[in-house]
């Protein structure tokens, strides 16, 4: 699928994506209304479509990925508490350290291998004011970030996450799960959503990345937790009027473009094995999964970048000597060709 008319490759990332026109039209014909008055009909059968998906009992529409994480965090935790999370993860690494300015939390990181926690890690991490003469926060709430973006694009796989969840809920825990790419990893997996998450307490999914959605995300969870959020939404601005617009291209979005993430994994693993044989490039193709491949350089990153820029191709620097490239709906196969033949005329 390509749709969307541009001179360059654009690899910086699926939340480039732009409308298709079939979206645009399902955005002009939706009937709207006031979603902060709770009457905005299309919204409301997004939120509705996801928690069933999800196997739980309510949702909420949020503007961004970050919100819905920082949300989530708020609604979770008590300022002075801890939560716990992989070093890499993308709370940690790229929300601009939410967790600590609007939910008063400390963080907990685990070194993990490919981004992903183990349980014994997390059981490890955990920590409880009881017993430490008040030294210790309380640990609260443990973050699972799937896909792993920084380690790769990677899949937990469902035996580990079961465990995991099991070991924050018996150290009296919630568990969320940063699940901004989690349909990358049903389709990887061939593992249903609803089956994924079936002992979580909440996830952050993400509209506007692989799904090519304009904007948007959906926190999902119970009932209780949603009434919750939708306090803290209001409190951080996140209230929306007439986003019955937006909630279109999100239930587009789920009808329509699950499936076909197949497609960016597959070209994703063709770039990765093509690049991995030439000189000068280095790649870890286990950690090849859904639909990102992280290219380690002799020539550096910025150096690279500047070599695949002037060859019209966009990706970004994720290190010194690291750049990461992103496969989703505007990326043809012969995009992928077009990108292989450039590497292989940089390789020394």
């Amino acid at each position: 699928m390509r749709e969307y008319n541009l001179d360059r490759i654009d690899l910086r990332s699926d939340t480039v994506t732009q409308p298709t026109q079939a979206m645009k039209e399902a955005m002009m014909s939706s009937v709207v209304g006031d979603d902060v008055l709770q009457d905005d009909p299309t919204v409301r059968e997004l939120e509705e479509k996801i928690a069933q998906m999800c196997g739980m009992e309510d949702a909420l529409f949020v503007p961004s990925g970050t919100m819905s994480n920082a949300i989530a965090i708020r609604a979770h935790t008590s300022p002075g508490d801890e939560i716990v999370m992989e070093r890499t993860s993308h709370i940690y690494q790229y929300e601009g350290g939410g967790y600590a300015a609007l939910s008063g939390v400390s963080v907990a990181l685990i070194d993990g291998q490919k981004g992903q926690l183990t349980p014994q890690s997390v059981a490890k991490a955990i920590r409880k004011a009881e017993g430490s003469l008040g030294h210790y926060p309380d640990g609260t709430l443990v973050c699972v970030e799937n896909t792993a973006n920084r380690g790769g694009g990677t899949c937990y796989s469902q035996e580990t996450l079961d465990a995991i969840a099991a070991t924050a809920h018996e150290h009296d825990c919630a568990i969320h799960m940063d699940g901004a790419r989690i349909f990358n990893a049903s389709v990887k997996t061939n593992t249903p959503v609803k089956r994924m998450l079936r002992d979580f307490d909440s996830v952050s999914i993400c509209l506007s990345k692989g799904l090519g959605a304009p904007v948007g995300s959906l926190l999902v969870g119970s009932k209780q937790f949603i009434a919750k959020a939708s306090r803290w939404r209001k409190l951080f601005g996140g209230g929306m009027r007439q986003s019955g617009f937006l909630a279109a291209c999100g239930l587009f979005a789920l009808e329509h473009n699950i499936e076909r993430l197949a497609d960016d994994h597959k070209r994703a693993l063709h770039l990765a094995n093509s690049i991995s044989k030439m000189n000068g490039f280095n790649i870890n193709l286990d950690s090849v999964e859904t639909n990102m491949v992280y290219i380690d350089s002799d020539m550096g990153a910025q150096k690279l970048m500047q070599e695949l820029a002037n060859n019209g191709i966009d990706v970004l620097d994720v290190g010194p000597t690291a750049v990461r490239a992103v496969i989703h709906l505007h990326v043809t196969d012969e995009d992928i060709e077009q990108v292989i033949d450039v590497f292989a005329q940089l390789a020394n």
